[in-house]
């Protein structure tokens, strides 16, 4: 566990370009570790700043860097099939949950993944959706953080497991 404290507050347009430096830093090292595969995506300032019309992106700092972000929305992204998940009048879709590579394995992510259910529970959400490349090994970081698998689908020729989170 990081000995300082997480921080979090929404991205605004000013945090558009380290939020994509950190996204492309995750993705080079992601390939690195696992090969080249849909996580290998560069990612740009413009692509960001897009992101923030249909989603809340959240940014977890410690002091002043930049250190992890995950996006919330409740538009179904299209690569996620519903039929997988728990029938529910308010979902919330987690998407791009990231950690800097320095500072992973320091318990930040699991931060993230619990601030991302306490805005869920603000906004009166039942549950949260996201999914996970098998081929990254995320899957058991996300049931440990409580999410339970619902379902298992390919996608560009890669496994996806689909989790749901309760968040009531």
């Amino acid at each position: 566990m990081s000995q300082n404290p997480l921080v979090f507050r929404r991205a605004t347009a000013l945090d558009a370009a380290p939020l994509a430096a950190l996204h492309t830093a995750v993705a080079e090292q992601l390939s690195q570790q696992h090969g080249v595969g849909p996580w290998s995506v560069s990612t740009a300032a413009p692509a960001v700043l897009s992101t923030m019309k249909t989603s809340e992106i959240w940014i977890g700092s410690i002091g002043s860097e930049l250190v992890a972000t995950f996006r919330l929305t409740a538009k179904k992204p299209w690569s996620i099939a519903a039929s997988y998940f728990t029938p529910c009048h308010h979902p919330l879709y987690l998407l791009a949950l990231a950690v800097t590579p320095s500072r992973q394995r320091q318990g930040l992510g699991r931060q993230c993944v619990a601030h991302a259910g306490q805005i869920a529970r603000t906004q009166a959400a039942d549950v949260i959706r996201f999914d996970a490349y098998t081929a990254v090994g995320v899957g058991d970081f996300y049931t440990r953080c409580g999410a339970t698998e619902v379902g298992r689908a390919s996608y560009r020729n890669v496994l996806l497991l689909y989790y749901e989170l309760s968040v009531r």
